[in-house]
């Protein structure tokens, strides 16, 4: 079997890594062999880091919806505690911004938080945005003009001359 020399493809494989390389200390960027092996944990940084982000944006949520609370004289555990039974569903990214944001909102939610503790049912109000009655209505319209009556059977001449015989 004849030999096959790889230049282009092993060229262009080497090029591919040096170019993700880029921007390396020292010969991680020059050097194939170092800059494979940074690429390859680079890569292993990112996929564990990527994890960690979420573990670290949920830390910050949690803290600063705790600050929130203790302004409102309440604990970060009950204050969760008394959402959940008032079936309140905010997640903490959320409750977080509020707490930042719109302080008012979220001692409204601390109020809420408290009475459900105190075994108060808490009934939402159903507020309608005035983009859903647009919805509904458009909704409305297409059903409407989407029933149409039966089609009428179709005789062709074909037909009428079976019938005939």
């Amino acid at each position: 079997m004849t030999r096959v020399k790889g230049g282009t493809v092993a060229r262009a494989r080497r090029k591919k890594v040096l170019k993700e390389a880029k921007g390396y200390f020292g010969s991680k960027h020059r050097l194939y062999k170092t800059a494979h092996e940074q690429v390859m944990h680079s890569g292993v940084y990112a996929f564990r880091d990527r994890k960690q982000n979420k573990r670290n944006f949920r830390k910050l949520w949690i803290t600063r919806i705790n600050a929130g609370c203790r302004e409102n004289e309440i604990s970060y555990s009950r204050f969760i505690d008394g959402l959940n039974k008032a079936g309140v569903t905010v997640n903490r990214k959320m409750l977080s911004e509020l707490a930042i944001d719109n302080p008012k909102a979220f001692a409204d939610l601390v109020v809420i938080a408290k009475d459900a503790l105190n075994g108060k049912t808490y009934t939402p109000k159903k507020v309608v945005v005035k983009e859903e009655v647009k919805e509904t209505k458009t909704t409305a319209k297409k059903a409407a003009s989407e029933k149409k009556p039966a089609a009428k059977k179709t005789t062709t001449k074909s037909t009428k001359k079976t019938e005939e015989k």
